[in-house]
């Protein structure tokens, strides 16, 4: 097996791994109020996502930054939090160009968040390799090609909810949210060390 592939898959498997969900969970809460037809919004916000995270996973592989395993794993609920209030407190009429920009922007700064969080996994399979660049990008397209999977699963679920099942979006939006919420929240209690 080539060192491409073999990145490529654990880049691929470390976003599907059910043990990684708060990375998951921040998907399905971003793709939340998204219906299928809205497929090239979700396409750009999963790409600013992978974006920001590249840019640190690179950073922090070179040793260029550093920061406390503790905080960032207390942030990364913070960006599923933060992104279900979002959801929830913006109507579907407020949608407008200004509005995707900042979620566009949000999504790539919340991605450099999850970037440091899946850096000190990355780090240390990289060990001493010289190059760096080849594994990096590999690892980065597993995460990407796993985003892509997960967000068609959740656009899928939409439609089906949406259009079979004659769900109303709003509550479709408020029950994906709700459960980001929810599980953010005890997230962020656990790794801040109150429990």
């Amino acid at each position: 097996m080539s060192i491409f592939s073999m990145y490529l898959q654990l880049g691929f498997g470390h976003i599907i791994d059910l043990r990684a969900y708060d990375h998951i969970l921040f998907i399905v809460t971003l793709c939340a109020v998204y219906q299928i037809q809205e497929w090239k919004h979700v396409l750009v916000l999963v790409t600013a996502f992978t974006i920001g995270h590249t840019t640190t996973l690179a950073l922090a592989s070179l040793n260029i930054i550093n920061i406390k395993a503790q905080l960032v794993e207390f942030l990364i609920p913070l960006t599923i939090f933060i992104t279900a209030i979002a959801n929830i407190s913006i109507k579907q009429t407020d949608y407008s160009i200004g509005l995707h920009r900042f979620k566009y922007a949000t999504a790539l700064f919340f991605g450099l968040i999850h970037g440091l969080g899946f850096s000190s996994y990355l780090k240390s399979l990289l060990g001493e390799q010289e190059n760096i660049i080849k594994p990096l990008f590999a690892f980065n397209l597993g995460l990407e090609i796993g985003q892509i999977i997960i967000v068609s699963i959740i656009l899928s679920a939409a439609f089906l909810m949406l259009n079979l099942l004659k769900i109303h979006k709003r509550e479709w939006t408020l029950v994906l949210s709700g459960a980001g919420l929810g599980v953010s929240l005890i997230l962020m209690f656990e790794r801040s060390g109150l429990f």
